[in-house]
């Protein structure tokens, strides 16, 4: 029997405050989206965005008043400790069960450089993060950790350990990532990009060793009850959020966004963004991403519209999904 994919809820900590993401997390569980993921951030991409709630926090609350698995991306160095992230996750694990997945990153320097600490070199954050990774996995099974190498660790044990460690899913945005991180990682995650982008991408983790690994894909589209205001949407929140790695990665302010944001038309965010009022014409590109063989879509809509969106796929898009 083929299982159903798993049809994921995206919550955005950069564009709403917790508490209207909490009532939207169980709005989605009503309306049978069947998992939920959010983002991990300490600035907000823009001035529009404008929020940026903690998503640890938010999770304790999400998980109790939801039943749905949830997933973080999230970088475990930078401001963040791999050992800290370790107790996080533990914990949220011991109060709710094994219903959580974290996608990890080498981190982005708008969240990773409130520290005032140097902001390394993509190879040297690679470093940080695979050593990120061993420092997780050997504190959930129970080792005093005590290292020096690229992330320093001093005699740390965690004594509320998961019985089963959770998921950790490597966030790739190129074929070079993918392709890194295949051994290490349980599985991968990117976005939705166009399919000659996105092919070549899962194909390189496949191939490298993500061979029979869940491939999770989180969709930024637009939905709203017209044309034009699902364009408007998608441009006034999303058109910080355009650009390559090698430069999103490097800018630290969000009015350094805004500033390279300046001249992005909305015809340029419709072609990172999938800008559409039409359900069906939703549905069909969802279809076409699981005919790449990915095992669970998270929707982020990235326009203020939620409610009407929510709702509108929970009858209209997600059991066809499902067929």
């Amino acid at each position: 029997m083929t299982r159903s994919p798993t049809i994921g809820y995206h919550a955005s900590h950069e564009q709403f405050t917790p508490n209207r993401l909490l009532d939207w997390v169980q709005r989605a569980q009503a309306a049978g989206f069947d998992a939920a993921m959010c983002s991990d951030h300490f600035h907000p991409w823009s001035e529009a965005q404008g929020q940026s709630g903690h998503s640890w926090s938010w999770l304790g609350a999400a998980m109790a008043r939801c039943s749905l698995p949830f997933g973080l991306v999230t970088s475990p160095v930078g401001r963040q400790h791999p050992a800290l992230v370790a107790q996080a996750a533990a914990t949220l694990i011991d109060m709710h069960g094994p219903r959580l997945w974290l996608a990890l990153g080498s981190g982005e320097a708008l969240n990773e450089c409130i520290t005032g600490a140097p902001w390394p070199g993509k190879a040297q954050r690679n470093a940080r993060l695979l050593e990120a990774v061993s420092i997780l996995r050997a504190l959930w099974r129970g080792e005093t950790v005590d290292r020096d190498e690229a992330v320093a660790v001093r005699q740390a044990r965690l004594y509320t350990r998961p019985e089963r460690a959770p998921p950790l899913y490597a966030a790739a945005l190129s074929v070079e990532t993918a392709r890194w991180a295949a051994s290490w990682a349980d599985g991968l995650i990117t976005v939705s990009m166009p399919h000659q982008r996105l092919r070549p991408l899962i194909d390189a983790f496949r191939e490298a060793g993500g061979e029979g690994k869940p491939v999770l894909l989180q969709v930024k589209l637009s939905y709203a009850g017209s044309e034009k205001a699902a364009l408007a949407g998608a441009h006034e929140q999303w058109r910080t959020n355009v650009f390559p790695g090698e430069v999103s990665e490097e800018l630290r302010t969000p009015q350094q966004f805004e500033a390279i944001a300046r001249t992005v038309r909305p015809q340029d965010v419709a072609r990172a963004v999938r800008v559409s009022a039409d359900p069906q014409r939703h549905l069909d590109w969802l279809r076409a991403d699981l005919a790449l063989g990915v095992q669970a879509l998270y929707l982020h809509n990235v326009n203020r519209e939620q409610e009407a969106f929510i709702d509108v796929f929970g009858e209209r898009v997600l059991a066809r999904l499902r067929d």
